[in-house]
């Protein structure tokens, strides 16, 4: 009877292992014939636009083995060993660091090909029809044919002039001012940061690069810039207004520069400080173009929002329930838009004195998530800000309602600007996966996803500028990348 029961275990295990035999052979054909992940739930418009997808998620017909990873290349488990130190060559992070590497790579093959489109059945040709036809008006054809060069741009190298050692150190932020003249210019190395600007200059008429230059002198200290801001003190961008953190002994402050500084060779030893905190809590900073309050600007910090006249040193303090991280003033009123760590939006009316409680907020509404940046729209009737869980949202102040918005964005932690052109029509922003995303500000079509030209790491997040005239007046269109120690130009595609 035992040996029975033997014989019947030793059968069973037999036609068990024939079973497995045939279920990998059988998933490996089909693993053959379609593509399994998340890549298979993409939209249309992310996947014309060359969006990344993440494929470290276990098909749903191959079962999970708690402490295993299975490899649909080789069709088969491996171990995972815990931890994340060198001693283990193979982790989750190490699995999806790798995965996303590798798509990053053939990204950057496909727009060498430069083949993408931004629309499905949309080209050069059929708009051009529909606008001699009368089908299409000026605006839409303009818009329409700024998404087709935006989706052919090619990637161009630029060489920066540098008169010092500062080609060693690593962009950490641009910022253009009104003109895309200059740009502003974030800097870090062993020693500190390092700030300076950028010259732009078109090569010349008929030529689609441009050439860029270091100014002589940059402001160095040890002290990280938490926010930027061009500003309008005795000029048109004459100044810059910065935000720095505090360090040991050295509270937070707000400086404001004058840009002369950065090319004379006689440059003060000391910025001017209109600002000095006793806390290192100083976390954004806006400056007021409107003529009622033109000299005014404003700094988001623990709890308050300090709204500063430059040149009297006259101060207004607004307590709030949240840390401040975005601000923007609007043009036509001096209305200073906040966005807060609890994902509250509201707007203040400088004009009027900070009341008890928070009866001064002239509009309020929330997101889901800590507000990282808003932007105003040109005719101030829309606010876009996105948050720290990749939303994007687009509001209608009028209503306090969301219109609409922006997919593919992605963010978990990180305080990430957004970028509006509306001259062209597009919404940019980079997400802490260092993709480039462009989105149509009209209906919210993800244009293009562009991949960084360097592999990814948390220091190296890209950060852009877009402007359809970039170094003035005689400039060209395209996007600037700053990452690492390199400046990219994506040039338009002449051929359209």
């Amino acid at each position: 009877m035992e040996g029975h029961k033997q014989h019947c275990r030793r059968q069973g295990t037999h036609h068990s292992r024939q079973n497995q035999g045939r279920y990998r052979e059988h998933y490996s054909h089909r693993n053959q014939q379609y593509d399994f992940g998340e890549s298979t739930v993409q939209n249309s418009s992310s996947m014309s636009a060359g969006e990344p997808t993440s494929s470290t998620s276990v098909p749903p017909d191959v079962p999970e083995l708690p402490g295993f990873y299975y490899d649909q290349e080789k069709d088969r488990y491996f171990r995972l060993l815990p931890g994340h130190n060198n001693c283990n060559p193979l982790t989750w992070e190490a699995i999806h660091q790798k995965e996303m590497e590798e798509k990053r790579i053939k990204m950057l093959e496909e727009d060498a090909i430069n083949t993408r489109v931004a629309r499905t059945g949309v080209d050069f040709i059929s708009l051009l029809r529909k606008r001699h036809c009368g089908l299409m008006n000026s605006r839409s054809y303009f818009c329409l044919v700024h998404e087709l060069k935006i989706s052919r741009m090619r990637r161009n190298k630029l060489k920066i002039q540098h008169s010092d050692s500062s080609s060693t150190s690593q962009f950490g932020m641009i910022l253009a001012d009104t003109n895309c003249e200059r740009i502003f210019v974030v800097k870090n190395d062993k020693t500190g940061y390092k700030y300076g600007i950028v010259n732009l200059e078109g090569c010349g008429k008929g030529s689609s690069l441009i050439s860029v230059s270091m100014c002589d002198n940059l402001y160095s200290t040890f002290r990280k810039g938490t926010s930027v801001c061009w500003a309008s003190l005795t000029g048109h961008d004459s100044h810059i207004l910065l935000c720095l953190t505090g360090h040991a002994d050295t509270p937070g402050s707000i400086s404001l520069l004058p840009t002369s500084i950065f090319s004379n060779s006689s440059m003060e030893e000391h910025p001017r400080m209109l600002c000095n905190f006793k806390s290192s809590t100083v976390r954004t900073c806006a400056w007021c173009f409107n003529p009622q309050a033109d000299k005014c600007f404003s700094s988001g910090l623990l709890h308050r929002v300090f709204v500063t006249d430059a040149v009297t040193g006259q101060k207004q303090t607004f307590s709030t329930s949240s840390d401040v991280l975005a601000q923007q003033f609007a043009r036509r009123v001096p209305v200073l838009y906040n966005g807060c760590r609890n994902g509250e939006i509201f707007s203040i009316d400088i004009r009027q004195r900070a009341k008890k409680g928070q009866g001064w907020k002239c509009s309020r509404f929330f997101h889901n998530s800590t507000v990282t940046s808003v932007r105003l729209l040109q005719d101030e009737n829309y606010l876009m800000a996105a948050d720290m869980i990749g939303k994007i949202k687009l509001w209608d102040l009028r209503t306090a309602r969301c219109v609409r918005q922006y997919e593919g964005h992605h963010n978990k932690h990180a305080h990430l600007p957004i970028h509006i052109n509306e001259d062209v029509g597009i919404l940019l922003a980079v997400g802490q996966d260092h993709y480039t995303r462009i989105w149509s500000l009209k209906d919210g079509c993800l244009l293009r996803t562009i991949p960084s030209p360097h592999s990814g790491s948390n220091d190296s997040i890209p950060s852009v500028v877009f402007s359809s005239q970039l170094g003035g007046s005689s400039g060209v269109p395209g996007l600037l990348m700053a990452v690492k120690q390199d400046l990219y130009h994506y040039i338009y595609n002449t051929d359209l």
